[in-house]
């Protein structure tokens, strides 16, 4: 029981350092929370969070019962939820884009917290790309001679933890950014920029999960 303890020990630390390097990577989550923590504060920002971590940890339980098996293992389905992302990404890049010319205090405080919660959630739901995660990374940092599913529980949680810290940090340092929003020009041009590079990020999210 001891080796098996230490074993996962190790592993443990090992995949709290992988997952920490792979939501560094620029990706949806990233880009998203930034654009939303700069252009309508933190607490917009942190409601987006949640719901990425609800996504998160939704496919995490998805993965320890099986089910998104099925969908690695089902092209047809693949696809149709690889490509509902990308629309739905490209569709949050629009969005941004056409409120970008707003004020930047115009959206009604607390109005659209829940808007802002679903649109985290349903990123996540719709990324293959963390089903794959789950289903092809996560299973090598399990030991041997334990529970599979409470070590697949325990690393599903760590990764939703290390993914929600990071995030968290990305709301709060671009939320610092609204000072830069005050001046209308300059906040037209930075706003922008950001939703291009969340259209960038759809175009490199349909490439990077194709089969």
């Amino acid at each position: 029981m001891s080796i098996f303890v230490e074993g996962f020990a190790q592993n443990w630390w090992l995949f709290l350092i992988s997952s920490i390097l792979i939501e560094l990577t620029p990706g949806p989550n990233m880009v998203y929370l930034a654009i939303v923590g700069a252009s309508d504060g933190r607490r917009a920002g942190y409601a987006v969070t949640a719901g990425v971590a609800l996504g998160l940890a939704t496919v995490g339980l998805l993965a320890a019962a099986g089910l998104t098996t099925v969908i690695n293992n089902s092209p047809a389905l693949y696809q149709l939820l690889r490509w509902a992302g990308v629309i739905y990404l490209l569709w949050l890049a629009f969005d941004a884009w056409r409120d970008a010319a707003e004020d930047v205090d115009a959206a009604p405080v607390g109005s659209a917290f829940r808007v802002y919660f679903r649109r985290g959630l349903i990123t996540n739901l719709l990324n293959p790309k963390a089903a794959v995660f789950y289903i092809a990374v996560l299973p090598g940092f399990t030991v041997p001679g334990g529970s599979i599913g409470g070590q697949t529980f325990v690393l599903s949680l760590t990764f939703v933890a290390a993914a929600t810290a990071i995030h968290l940090a990305i709301v709060t340092l671009s939320s610092q950014a609204r000072r830069l929003l005050e001046d209308p020009r300059r906040s037209l041009i930075i706003r922008r920029t950001l939703s291009l590079a969340l259209a960038v990020v759809a175009v490199w999210f349909a490439w990077k999960t194709r089969f």
